[in-house]
């Protein structure tokens, strides 16, 4: 392994996270908080360890009182054994709340540092862990939440997924990258793995190799979202099945050796490629990887955005899945237990994750259909939710997290009530849905960048002093014609976004095109449009 790290650190170039990360790996840290920590307590925790607490999945909470949260790396589909030992984690340690991200990844808070050796240990015996679902690692590998029963897949990519998450996973020679590392494999043809805002992708393809039509992939490399968000690059390149792993590997090897360590807001891989250039960055992955062929055709057809609601027939024969809505993706303990005794009684015993924090149990026998869509539980977590509720994203907010400026899933609760209230008697009629996307700081866990409508925290100063409010965001999407929002300078009072948000769906009721989706016109009159009619 032969980092460029040494090179800055002579010329003083390295920022204070990279000091520390030569000081000690942050894979160490794991059993630091077997062997100290956990019996010690959280006040015996240094300002470095703390730092290096990531590697563990585990991040502060807000207020910074001895609480944590953990995240749990998950490939997209939970069998029910896990399903029940995340419930019952949740249930002993983090207050019965389970949540989950934009990745599909299980997040818990209110935890204590004295239980994590009991919640490793938990995760470790049905084939989970928290390990590097944080930190400068590979993060969470998000794919196809349907893969292995899609209609719409080329492939199942599951075997895939698994063996990039176990290359990966513990591997110290890729512990260590300059910033996070996001992968993503889908053979699904709606994209629903989300290409263009990860580090690395691969979508489906088709080559035509010495007269036989070969199953594949193409690459995009470079997307990420945060401060400075790029849409991810297309390499010239066909992948086979069997040439994954190795790509991914050149890929981590570049990042890893030629990515900036200087400046933490300019080390993710996009910059480098930014920089580079896609060409360079091909010709220097040829290199590390060997040969590769040329591109095959494109099977991506469009963008789901990650939402499968509803009663859908699986690839099997006389087999369904079921989408269910799990509000701004936060359930708790005693749910995830009865999802699994649904899933258990009719379904293959698997519940899936999306990237829209929603939730599918596979494998339900036609036969069942009828009583499992009358379980009580569906009242809660809808197969057809309302409109806006069932259309929106939230990240943590400043409930737990400390870099968010205000409070956001609360906030998205009221708007998205009001505005289905409003769409039940028919003050707002829609034909198509309207994504609306929150999150509580500039950082876009909340990915503000791909909703119709976005909303970032902000504050805004009253005669009352600073209230919390949004900075609003318009035309988002990825696919075919992938761009990012807008920002449409406009600052509101959390008080007044759902009058707001009302006022700009109206306008776009009145002047759109027949059929025209919200995005479709948010591109056609520009952001300006809207802001002169709010």
């Amino acid at each position: 392994m032969s980092y460029n790290i040494n090179v800055d650190k002579k010329e003083n170039k390295l920022n204070s996270v990279e000091i520390l990360k030569l000081e000690k790996d942050g894979l160490d840290i794991i059993e630091t908080i077997l062997n100290k920590y956990s019996k010690v307590g959280y006040y015996s925790i240094t300002k470095d360890d703390m730092d290096r607490f990531k590697w563990a999945g585990v991040y502060q909470q807000r207020p910074r009182d001895g609480h944590f949260m953990l995240r749990v790396r998950n490939t997209g589909i939970l069998n029910l054994e896990q399903v029940r030992t995340l419930a019952k984690i949740s249930k002993d340690y983090g207050r019965g709340l389970i949540n989950i991200t934009t990745r599909g990844a299980i997040q818990f808070h209110w935890i204590c540092v004295e239980n994590l050796p009991d919640i490793f240990n938990r995760l470790k015996e049905v084939s989970l862990s928290s390990v590097e679902a944080c930190g400068d690692c590979t993060r969470t590998i998000v794919g196809n939440p349907l893969a292995g029963i899609d209609k719409d897949e080329l492939m199942d990519t599951t075997e895939l997924i698994n063996s990039l998450n176990e290359f990966f996973l513990f591997n110290r020679d890729f512990s260590n990258f300059p910033r996070k590392f996001k992968i993503s494999i889908s053979s699904n043809i709606f994209n629903a793995a989300h290409a263009e805002i990860n580090d690395l992708s691969f979508t489906p393809a088709v080559k035509n190799i010495n007269g036989v039509e070969k199953i594949g992939f193409h690459l995009w490399v470079g997307g990420g979202l945060s401060t400075t968000p790029h849409l991810a690059k297309k390499l010239s390149i066909f992948a086979l099945p069997e040439d994954v792993l190795k790509v991914a590997i050149g890929v981590a090897t570049i990042f890893r050796d030629y990515g900036y360590r200087e400046k933490r807001n300019r080390a993710r891989l996009k910059f480098l490629i930014e920089d580079w250039g896609v060409d360079k960055f091909q010709e220097k992955l040829l290199e590390i990887i060997g040969d590769m062929q040329s591109l095959g055709e494109d099977r991506l057809v469009n963008w789901n955005a990650a939402y499968f609601y509803g009663v859908h027939k699986q690839k099997q024969l006389d087999k369904n899945y079921i989408g269910l809505n799990v509000p701004f993706g936060e359930l708790n303990s005693d749910d995830f237990f009865e999802l699994a005794k649904i899933c258990e009684k009719y379904g293959d015993s698997n519940i899936r994750t999306t990237l829209s924090q929603n939730l599918i149990i596979s494998g339900v026998g036609s036969e069942h259909l009828p009583s499992i869509l009358n379980e009580p539980i569906f009242k809660s977590f809808s197969p057809d939710p309302s409109s806006f509720i069932g259309h929106s994203v939230a990240c943590t907010g400043k409930e737990f997290c400390n870099f968010a400026i205000v409070e956001t899933k609360k906030i998205a609760t009221d708007v998205c009530s009001y505005l289905d209230k409003c769409y039940l008697d028919k003050t707002i009629e829609l034909d198509s849905p309207i994504r609306i996307h929150f999150t509580g700081c500039p950082n876009a866990c909340g990915q503000k960048q791909i909703g119709d409508i976005n909303l970032q925290g902000a504050l805004i100063k009253t005669e009352d002093g600073l209230v919390e409010a949004f900075d609003i965001f318009l035309g988002g999407t990825l696919g075919l014609n992938a761009k990012f929002s807008e920002a449409l300078n406009c600052r509101v009072k959390s008080s007044d976004v759902a009058q707001t948000l009302k006022t700009l769906i109206l306008f776009y009721k009145r002047n759109r095109d027949i059929e025209e989706t919200f995005n479709q016109f948010v591109n056609r009159v520009g952001v300006e449009s809207f802001k002169e009619n709010i």
